[in-house]
């Protein structure tokens, strides 16, 4: 009987601060809505949402720009493709 045991991959360090980002937005979604609750002033959301959200947006947008850098790297790797130098964005 032959098993093989792959090892488990460790996950990148970006896709660890998106979920703490997330992580975060969400804790402070539950907290706005629970204070608002107790105290019925709306308040809160004019001011901790909106910056919570943007810094996930924020996070969101740079990681997804470095993997398509990463990707591009990677393609070009596998079909040979040489890096004339340049603009990268192609």
């Amino acid at each position: 009987m032959n098993i093989k045991i792959t090892p488990s991959k460790k996950t990148e360090f970006s896709k660890k601060i998106l979920y703490v980002a997330a992580l975060v937005n969400i804790a402070v979604i539950a907290f706005a809505c629970y204070m608002i609750l107790k105290t019925e002033n709306l308040e809160p959301l004019i001011y901790l949402i909106p910056s919570t959200a943007a810094e996930v947006a924020t996070g969101t947008g740079f990681y997804y720009s470095k993997a398509k850098a990463e990707n591009k790297i990677k393609l070009n790797k596998k079909y040979g493709i040489e890096n004339e130098g340049g603009n990268d964005d192609d």
